[in-house]
């Protein structure tokens, strides 16, 4: 938002900031200014000067020779402009000068007769783009006086930083209100030059429709525009807008068009209402209706653009064709041109996150949308509308006709927010009385009524209305106002708590460290995504990057693993613990938290000795039983698509649409399978194609995990002696067909052994040609002891030879003989 410092002390007088301290409460205030520009900088050498007389020059034609008073005396000027009036005022630039684009002027000969100055049109000082004729400055002024200072340039333009909950600040107004210590109390507007004050105007109200001077304005959809002010003004005439008007616009970044449309701009920027202005005579029936677009309708745009609309956009009309895209810009062939003579001054209150759709669908942004998307005061569209007509009397002359056109279908009710002064002093950690809390809001606007021993009632201003919705909205209020400065250093004695963390903060920390532990580090990657990353999309987006939640985390993470390689970074660990959103029927989108694990490169770091072996499918298979042991101990790792050693009801298949048949290779994926047969993670390799790699990249191996909600019960730790009595160790091969998991095998073998089993792992792996075909031999190894006694060789043979026989029966699975 550029803002004119001079401005906003011309609306709230006696502001008794500088721009320096403006700056800092600003900033406290959560407004912080991004740059200042001094607008007097290029013209500091600039003065005025004052022609006594004026001829033309004796060898051209085109020049005219002229006497100036300037700082000091009278002086010769050869001037090229064509009309130069003798008495007038102009900017002068004086022998020594130096112009805003580094031009220094001297004492020059032209065409035999010396010039020592030079009178300045509004180009060479970049005031504006009339290069024509010198800068006529019309009034009284001091000869050799600065010129900004004389014609109130000598400003300063502080681009502030808003927020987009802040819609309110987008004004001049709404800055004064944070700055003046009486807040809304000490705004007051300031009366036009040459004005002839607020018009005696009254309302011709109606709900849905109304009408006055011969226009009627009709509102189809009151949802998407609750109100429709609409002023007629004939007799203008359109011409160039006068200095002050100019020059103000210039000041806060504005490029002044003309007086009508320069009257609007000035409203807009000084209320932070927009409004827009229609040639009367353009309008077919003088007739406007404000509904959803026509399908197939298209509209040329002011920029001379023509722009496709959809049914679902909100368009001003005619009786016959649409004149405008609600919120966002008007259309070319009902603006007004220095032809016009009766105009129809528009003051709405549309809907902001039609707007916002609305801008975003037609790829544009305009000072209008950005203030409709964020939310205008519905309060202030009266005054605006009012002020506005007062300008345009003022410097465009004409009458207003008839009453103000006011089709006002859903009035709007300001909401009543309670608020707990104990509450406030909990959150803050400072206590605040009643009274001090109301002297901290009634400045900004809010009403302020005691309804109980620990309660406030109060009233949201128009201004607010969009973001101050809950308590905890005005405690932030009392804290700004109070001042972030004013808090006290010192922490406040505090208790730590006794409640224990939830169950599920726990799972994650635990995993936090198991993963951290194992040389995986952990990343954080945003909930938002693009719509290929989720189906709940959001009613308010910042981006199209960023306008969906995610349905899982995987797909994120792999794009760390992007950044990284387009770095040079070939050995990659990352892993992430956030929540997934899946849409439901009705009421807010299905949560579940989720951890995933990404892993690219060399298992372990590089060395002189050998190479490093990549990441496969068994690390990213290891991961999720890591993971699992953890969050679900009673699932298990099995192939995609393979039955968990019988205990899935059927064929497991990933959750989230297919997440693995998307995003993994073909047969280079695994599940992991809880008790009940649900299927509660995923992994393995990534599709290549579904990454953007450089051509050295190796495989990249993922997954992903869906954490309970309400986490199995942590068995407590016990602690007992080492055993001093020896283990006893036997190898068994079996020959498994490709298509049975080694798993099923070793659950089969656990089962079988009993309570003497210590651990049982697969050791290795064979494949030859010596095998069956279709087999592949699997070898266990299996570790047994007793507490408190040596166990016999045949007690470990006869629990060997009863693995064999229940690995046979519960598999199929034949002995490697």
């Amino acid at each position: 938002m550029n803002v004119s410092f001079r401005w906003v002390r011309d609306v709230a007088p006696g502001i008794g900031l500088g721009p320096d301290r403006a700056m800092e409460r600003l900033a406290l205030r959560g407004a912080p200014v991004e740059e200042v520009v001094d607008l007097a900088a290029g013209l500091k050498d600039i003065v005025i000067g004052r022609v006594l007389e004026a001829g033309p020059h004796p060898n051209a034609d085109r020049l005219t020779l002229c006497r100036v008073a300037g700082p000091d005396g009278e002086v010769p000027v050869v001037c090229g402009a064509p009309v130069v009036r003798v008495g007038a005022y102009y900017p002068f630039a004086p022998v020594g000068a130096v112009l805003p684009g580094g031009f220094r002027i001297g004492r020059r000969k032209i065409r035999g007769s010396y010039s020592e100055g030079m009178l300045c049109s509004e180009r060479e000082l970049e005031l504006g783009e009339d290069h024509a004729g010198i800068m006529l400055l019309e009034g009284q002024y001091e000869v050799g006086a600065p010129f900004a200072a004389s014609v109130g340039l000598d400003d300063v333009r502080m681009d502030v930083e808003v927020t987009p909950n802040r819609g309110d600040l987008l004004s001049h107004v709404g800055i004064a209100r944070e700055l003046h210590p009486a807040g809304q109390d000490g705004i007051a507007l300031p009366p036009f030059p040459g004005g002839r004050g607020e018009p005696a105007a009254s309302f011709a109200r109606g709900a849905a429709e109304a009408a006055s001077a011969g226009c009627r304005i009709h509102i189809e959809d009151p949802e998407l525009c609750s109100r429709y002010l609409g002023a007629v003004i004939r007799g203008v005439t359109v011409g160039p807008s006068p200095a002050w008007l100019a020059d103000r616009l210039r000041a806060a970044g504005a490029r002044p068009i003309n007086n009508v449309v320069d009257a609007t701009n000035y409203v807009m920027l000084e209320l932070g209402q927009p409004l827009h202005a229609f040639d009367l005579e353009k309008l077919a029936d003088a007739t406007i209706v404000v509904g959803r677009a026509r399908p197939g309708e298209s509209l040329v745009t002011l920029d001379d653009e023509t722009r496709a609309v959809t049914p679902d956009m909100l368009m001003i009309r005619d009786a016959v064709q649409p004149v405008a895209i609600a919120g966002v810009m008007g259309g070319r062939d009902s603006e007004v041109s220095e032809g016009s003579s009766d105009i129809l001054l528009e003051c709405a209150l549309f809907e902001p996150r039609k707007v916002r759709a609305t801008r975003r669908a037609l790829a544009m942004s305009t000072d209008a949308s950005y203030r409709f998307e964020r939310g205008v005061d519905p309060v202030t569209m009266e005054a605006a509308v009012l002020r506005a007509v007062s300008l345009i009397l003022a410097t465009a002359g004409g009458t207003l006709d008839g009453e103000i056109i006011d089709a006002h279908p859903r009035p709007w009710v300001p909401a009543v927010v309670s608020l707990r002064p104990s509450r406030v002093s909990h959150v803050l950690g400072v206590d605040f009385a009643p009274e001090a809390i109301a002297e901290l809001l009634v400045p900004l606007g809010y009403a302020v009524e005691v309804a109980g021993a620990d309660r406030l009632d109060v009233t949201v201003p128009g201004h607010r209305t969009y973001d101050t919705l809950r308590e905890v909205d005005l405690i932030e209020e009392v804290a700004r106002t109070h001042g972030y400065d004013a808090f006290p250093e010192v922490m406040s004695a505090a208790r730590s708590g006794t409640v224990p963390d939830h169950p599920l903060f726990q799972l994650e920390d635990r995993l936090r460290d198991l993963l951290a532990a194992n040389g995986i580090s952990e990343a954080q990657t945003p909930a938002l995504g693009p719509k290929r990353h989720g189906d709940v999309a959001l009613l308010n987006p910042m981006s199209q990057d960023e306008g969906h939640l995610r349905r899982d985390r995987l797909p994120g993470l792999l794009t760390h693993v992007e950044r990284n390689m387009s770095r040079g970074v070939r050995d990659v660990r990352l892993f992430e613990i956030g929540t997934a959103f899946a849409p439901s029927d009705d009421g807010p989108p299905i949560e579940s938290s989720r951890v995933a694990v990404a892993l690219t490169g060399g298992r372990t770091p590089p060395h002189w000795s050998s190479g490093a072996e990549p990441f496969d499918i068994h690390d990213i298979a290891g991961v999720l039983g890591l993971i699992a042991r953890e969050a679900c101990p009673d699932a298990a790792v099995v192939p995609a698509g393979v039955r968990a050693g019988g205990r899935a009801g059927g064929r497991a298949s990933a959750p989230a649409g297919g997440q693995a048949q998307r995003l993994f290779a073909p047969g280079r994926c695994y599940e992991l399978v809880s008790g009940g047969g649900e299927v509660v993670g995923w992994g393995g390799q990534v599709r290549p194609e579904m990454m953007d790699l450089p051509p050295w990249a190796g495989a990249v191996v993922g997954a992903e995990v869906v954490l309970p909600a309400v986490p199995p019960r942590k068995p407590d730790v016990t602690a007992r002696d080492l055993p001093d009595q020896p283990a006893v160790q036997r190898d068994l091969a079996f020959l498994v067909p490709v298509g049975t998991a080694a798993g099923e095998v070793l659950d089969a073998a656990r089962m079988a052994a009993g309570r003497l089993l210590e651990t049982a792992d697969v050791f290795d792996v064979y494949e030859g040609e010596d095998l069956p075909p279709g087999t592949r031999s699997v070898a266990l190894r299996l570790r047994f002891r007793a507490r408190g006694r040596t166990l016999t060789d045949r007690e470990v043979d006869k629990t060997c030879r009863r693995v064999v026989r229940t690995v046979k029966e519960k598999t199929g699975v034949e002995p490697r003989r």
